[in-house]
């Protein structure tokens, strides 16, 4: 019995799924890396003061920055994106959090928990996928 050959509508979708996981996971693996996680390794001053405001000291701005940048690089790496995703859909949770309720920015909030629901679907995607 030989299995019959999928036709291109059912084989079209998870393509087209498959391309828009990795364009975003690298989109957002670079942002993490290059734009999130090294300003706090390096010192930026805008990272400064806001690792000061939350009043945790300079460990805890080191300790996001590698979380961060290690997050970054594993939504790039196939064996480790789906658990890199569910780890920064957990950090930007606590981000939108610190920002909400530490910070006194509700407002500014939203981009962390939009985050959020998107590393939450690629977490999903790729972890049901195996």
């Amino acid at each position: 019995m030989t299995a019959a050959a999928p036709t291109h509508d059912s084989v079209q979708p998870g393509t087209i799924r498959n391309r828009v996981l990795w364009t975003l996971q690298i989109l957002l693996g670079l942002f993490f890396i290059l734009a999130s996680g090294l300003p706090k390794l390096v010192g930026q001053a805008d990272a400064v003061k806001s690792f000061q405001d939350i009043g945790w000291g300079e460990w805890y701005r080191y300790f996001v920055g590698a979380v961060e940048v290690s997050g970054g690089i594993g939504l790039m790496v196939p064996r480790l994106s789906g658990y890199a995703a569910a780890g920064l859909t957990i950090v930007t949770v606590c981000a939108a959090a610190t920002q909400a309720f530490q910070l006194h920015g509700p407002g500014l909030a939203v981009f962390p928990l939009v985050l959020a629901a998107i590393f939450a679907w690629i977490a999903r995607e790729r972890l049901t996928a195996r």
